[in-house]
């Protein structure tokens, strides 16, 4: 265990030095921030971070722009007569009463539904009491980005493990060989891998060993590998199955000391034995030798672990290649062992991770309900999130009536979110928890403005499950709201809980909601959640993140270990705690009931012909992919006016042979048309990119009537998700395949 030494700083609203979280993605960067006259006069990564020694991205550098962004919310709003007046927060909590109130009275709870966003995933509050408005509101069905990002991973985890959160993250600060396959951390930082500095580790593994990235963009990371071996979109799970069927093939299974906790091995051996190299070879793009040298490097190198990522999620056989980068892993002996795929131990555990009812052993049991349009069948609790426009649209029973957004801009970041845009307004009700009034909040009823990040205390929770090392590290805020009686985000999802149950939202008790979800929390650990909150004062997001510090793995829960972790102790540590890499932990993690890992899951198999009939498929004249870069971050960053400078990013990339057939070059409009809608956007030609292949960045398309995005308008890109068939998924998941959609492109007509 490493622990940063205590070093003067400013107090929460003071000039001078502070130290603080980034909370924009995994990589967890701690930021010396420093403050002049109330304000920020710059920032810099923090040497003396136990976690992230400095590092820092140009995001985070940023943090400052963010607080203090003219057109962020500050009070909250609603609408009248189509114009937004500024309220006092009684006013605004007594509105969403008087829209939703008769919605529920009238239709029932079943018309109301939530969209949550993925800053849930770094927010304080909302990471920590989003529960309480899934959970405890009676709303039958909520939406979100999972099921267009990771919910793949979360169904083969689910399967495999027994655990929906349980991801085995590559242990690259000691692998000396990485294979990295739809990912690309110099733009992501690390996506479901939580690591400081991934580009610079990534250069450790070189120097020792060899990177390997398959991907058809020689993105920034194929760019620093040792080798880029492009892949045709969608067909990651045949090449995967490939180097399966060799590993069987020529002996090089090899389980190492999970052996006795895998079950299905004989099922798997049979299972590959149809997927040759040479089977796959002419619709993956990658040569029959060259996949049986990738399985024999794999075996032969004592420790290499297989990363995969969005890439591999948001495709059309998402969970056949999330299931089998573990299934590499197992089979070649690098998993829970140092340097392959090994489990995290999460300092503070999280609400998130906690078993779904009715799933508890890995059970395969989806379809429980079907969505009343389209027909499509739950998955983990979700549907896909393409069905909210046609929900909202389609009258008859069930129809939904109103919505609650929370941290989400859902018009540019789901399938077919031009259609979704279209259809808002018919709501009857529309309630949004947001900073900005961007091209979703423009149709609300309500704004409720959270803090910023600066102004309130910052712990990662869900993103320390993904993390390479065991770290604790709290942030105090660096600034005070100017409001101070203003309600926190957490005490307005109460509110809005309570308003969901038939307490007006302003009067609903938010301690006595706010206990009963710490009891909860306390009970799933064996806790007396009446006795335990005897130890505090108030309640709150700190309160919970004590509980789940005391009873985490190197907690002190509550005087049982005297030497053990506490929120007390962790502020002692400004610099943060590490308490080191990852060990093994296998069988402890499983979840199975009977603790075992369940190689073959029987639901993923039936998949299979599905994939077979794929390589017999003709191939599509181009496909599309996404791409991100390192000074994005979805769609909401793009109103910062220092990462927004520099050329266009929102570009078609395009092969050089392929511009050559179609007649155009770099900066032309382009006409790109696909069975989901048609967009103009500008061209550039590369040599970085497969031919056959196209690629666009994802969250653009702002420029929109109604928003107050300044900066974002003055540069409104393309909304690449009118490209995305909204019935284009996963079928095992219901995740939206957002990677090789067919396309056409021809110079456009004006």
């Amino acid at each position: 265990m490493t622990a940063g030494v205590n070093l003067p700083l400013a107090a929460t609203g003071e000039d001078g030095r502070h130290l603080y979280t980034c909370p924009l993605c995994e990589a967890m960067c701690g930021l010396e921030i420093q403050v002049e006259r109330g304000r920020v006069a710059g920032i810099r990564g923090n040497r003396d971070d136990t976690w992230s020694r400095g590092h820092i991205c140009p995001k985070g550098a940023t943090l400052g722009a963010v607080h203090e962004d003219p057109d962020r919310i500050r009070r909250p709003m609603i609408k009248v007569d189509g114009q937004w007046q500024e309220v006092s927060w009684s006013a605004a909590f007594r509105r969403c009463t008087e829209l939703l109130a008769p919605v529920i009275d009238k239709y029932g709870i079943s018309a109301v539904t939530c969209y949550t966003g993925n800053p849930l995933a770094h927010s304080f509050s909302l990471g920590r009491y989003t529960g309480v408005l899934l959970g405890m509101s009676g709303i039958p069905l909520s939406y979100s980005p999972g099921t267009v990002d990771q919910w793949p991973k979360n169904l083969s985890s689910h399967l495999m493990y027994g655990g929906w959160w349980t991801f085995p993250v590559p242990d690259i600060e000691r692998t000396d060989l990485l294979v990295v396959m739809g990912a690309n951390p110099a733009a992501s930082q690390g996506s479901l891998l939580a690591a400081p500095d991934v580009m610079g580790i990534i250069d450790g593994i070189r120097k020792r060993g060899r990177v390997i990235v398959v991907d058809p963009v020689r993105t920034a990371t194929a760019a620093r590998a040792d080798e880029w071996l492009p892949i045709t979109p969608g067909t990651d799970a045949a090449l995967l199955l490939a180097v399966t069927h060799t590993l069987f093939a020529e002996e090089l299974v090899s389980l190492g000391e999970v052996a006795p906790y895998v079950d299905g091995l004989d099922r798997m051996r049979m299972v590959a034995a149809e997927w040759s190299p040479e089977r796959v070879a002419p619709v993956t793009g990658v040569a029959a030798d060259r996949i049986r040298e990738l399985a024999r490097e794999l075996a032969r190198t004592e420790r290499a672990v297989v990363y995969g990522r969005i890439g591999l999620c948001n495709q059309e056989f998402g969970s056949l290649a999330s299931w089998l980068v573990d299934v590499v892993n197992i089979l070649t002996g690098h998993f829970d062992t140092a340097g392959g795929a090994m489990f995290p131990r999460a300092a503070a555990w999280s609400v998130t991770v906690q078993p779904l009812p009715g799933l508890e052993d890995g059970a395969p049991e989806f379809g429980r309900f079907r969505t009343r349009v389209r027909g499509a069948k739950e998955v983990l609790g979700q549907v896909p999130v393409s069905c909210l426009a046609e929900e909202i649209a389609t009258p008859g029973e069930g129809q939904i009536k109103a919505l609650i957004t929370v941290a989400g801009n859902p018009v540019l970041s789901t399938p077919a979110g031009h259609r979704l845009d279209e259809v808002l307004p018919d709501l009857d009700a529309m309630i949004a928890v947001d900073l900005w009034l961007n091209e979703t909040t423009r149709h609300a009823d309500v704004i409720l403005p959270g803090l910023s990040p600066l102004e309130q205390p910052h712990h990662d929770d869900l993103i320390l499950n993904f993390a390479i090392n065991s770290i604790a590290n709290y942030s105090a805020p660096v600034f005070a709201p100017d409001d101070p009686d203003r309600p926190h985000e957490w005490e307005i999802l109460i509110r809005l809980t309570g308003l969901c149950t038939g307490t007006p939202a302003e009067d609903v008790d938010v301690a006595a909601f706010d206990d009963g979800f710490f009891d909860y929390m306390a009970f799933t650990q064996g806790l007396d959640g009446a006795q335990i909150r005897k130890h505090y004062q108030c309640g709150g997001p700190e309160r919970i993140l004590d509980l789940t510090l005391r009873t985490g793995p190197f907690g002190d829960r509550y005087g049982e270990n005297p030497d053990g972790l506490s929120l007390t102790k962790l502020k002692e540590h400004p610099n943060g705690i590490n308490f080191g890499q990852m060990v093994p932990r296998v069988p402890e993690v499983l979840g199975t009931a009977d603790k075992k890992i369940r190689l073959t899951p029987q639901y993923l198999l039936d998949d299979l012909p599905r994939l077979a009939e794929r390589l017999d498929r003709a191939p599509d004249e181009l496909v599309l992919v996404s791409r991100r870069h390192l000074r994005s971050n979805n769609s909401w960053l793009h109103n910062v006016a220092p990462l927004m400078r520099g050329r266009d990013r929102c570009t078609l990339l395009m092969h050089r042979d392929d511009a050559t057939k179609r007649g155009v070059v770099t900066g032309d409009i382009v006409t790109v048309v696909s069975s989901g809608g048609r967009i103009d956007v500008s061209v550039e030609v590369t040599d970085a990119i497969m031919p056959g292949v196209v690629s666009m960045p994802h969250g653009w398309g702002h420029g929109k009537p109604g928003t107050r995005m300044a900066v974002a308008n003055g540069a409104p890109g393309v909304n690449t998700n009118i490209l995305s068939p909204p019935t284009f998924i996963d079928e095992p998941s219901g995740n939206g395949a957002l990677n090789g959609i067919p396309v056409t492109v021809s110079a456009a007509a004006t």
